[in-house]
């Protein structure tokens, strides 16, 4: 009888060798993240109708009271009012707001000066560059919409604003430096779901499934050794992912490499154990395919905030998206990519994927069972 530790290094051994002879897990692995990735770092615009923004207002009295009214009053705007941008500034990194619009001390008294020059500064979150044009450009038509009805009113007199905005993170607002990242999670979710789905099933279709049944193998040994060669793979395509969003795409790389590896390990965990559990409860590879695109493609790419902001899904959506652990992991790309290591939005994001991990694999487990019916 073989010992627990070489039964188990013949598994891994097994699974490798069925990695290497099959073209299309090496084709899923490295051939479709080139093509996924140069699908949206170049073809996916994205659209915003209304931005949460941060309103600082320094001294709220007089042509300032009423410049903040205008903003509050913008269709365009969800605003939260506060008297200091450091109340703020946590909320703009953690993706609560998209920008920051600073009313300072200084602005009732410039705008009533002989010259009448005054100036606001408008703050926006440069790692979604296309909202944050949206802040800058919805800023400007709520400046010029207020500057025409002080003007009519006889209480302004035209004055000169230099606008001077900041963009944090992403300053050369390049759309690849939002999309390339969450192209990645797309990746990897397919990579962890589709390739780990056809395994269980692909020994039923093989009649292999009988003779793993007769081994002393247990279930969990199995499910491991099932498991650790398609984990090594789907971090050796992050690898890869993350090479090409460096050198190819020119994507920054602020934070580590080791939060990179910590936020990957973390998701590879829900997405192998959903796919495992697609395949021992459909034990058809076709079927297993089709269930591992329903369940781990489309909600990864419409209900993980990668084309479309969740704040502005209906709520019931809104509930729907905390399962879905592409939504953490685009978060953290991002945030590693763009910001750096911000582990006070990695922590709870791990521990939510680890989470969904663990109940994946518990059903993985409990469908996974050593008898032929």
């Amino acid at each position: 009888m073989s010992m627990p530790g070489a039964r188990f290094g013949a598994l891994l051994v097994k699974e490798s060798i069925q990695i290497v002879r099959d073209p299309s897990s090496i084709l899923i692995a490295l051939v479709l993240p080139l093509i996924l990735l140069f699908l949206f770092g170049y073809g996916v615009s994205l659209d915003a109708n209304v931005v949460r923004i941060g309103l600082v207002v320094e001294q709220a009295e007089g042509p300032a009271e009423d410049l903040a009214a205008a903003f509050q009053a913008s269709r365009y705007f969800e605003v939260e009012v506060a008297s200091d941008i450091r109340a703020l500034e946590d909320d703009l990194v953690a993706g609560n707001i998209r920008g920051i619009v600073v009313i300072p001390a200084t602005f009732d008294r410039d705008f009533g000066s002989a010259d009448g020059q005054a100036a606001f500064q408008v703050i926006a979150d440069g790692s979604e560059p296309n909202t944050a044009n949206f802040v800058q450009n919805y800023a400007s038509g709520v400046w010029n919409t207020w500057l025409a009805q002080q003007t009519a009113n006889g209480e302004g007199q035209a004055p000169v604003i230099a606008l001077a905005p900041r963009f944090w993170f992403n300053p050369e607002l390049a759309s690849r430096y939002f999309l390339v990242p969450g192209s990645m999670a797309i990746v990897m979710t397919l990579i962890g779901t589709l390739l780990t789905a056809l395994v269980v099933a692909r020994e039923w279709e093989r009649g292999t499934m009988e003779a793993m049944m007769a081994t002393p193998v247990g279930i969990l040994e199995l499910l491991l050794g099932k498991l650790i060669p398609y984990f090594v793979l789907a971090l050796g395509s992050m690898a890869l992912c993350t090479v090409l969003a460096v050198t190819l795409f020119g994507v920054p790389m602020r934070g580590s490499v080791p939060a990179l590896l910590a936020i990957s390990m973390a998701f590879l965990l829900p997405a192998l154990g959903q796919g495992l559990l697609i395949s021992a409860a459909t034990k058809n590879q076709f079927v297993a395919s089709q269930a591992a695109l329903l369940s781990g493609f489309l909600p990864a790419f419409l209900l993980s905030g990668f084309i479309f902001e969740i704040d502005s899904m209906p709520t019931v959506i809104q509930w729907i998206t905390v399962i879905v652990p592409a939504r953490y992991l685009i978060a953290s790309l991002q945030t590693v990519f763009l910001a750096g290591d911000i582990w006070a939005l990695f922590l709870p994001n791990i521990g939510a994927m680890l989470l969904i991990g663990l109940v994946f694999f518990v059903l993985a487990a409990r469908s996974t069972k050593k008898r032929l019916d």
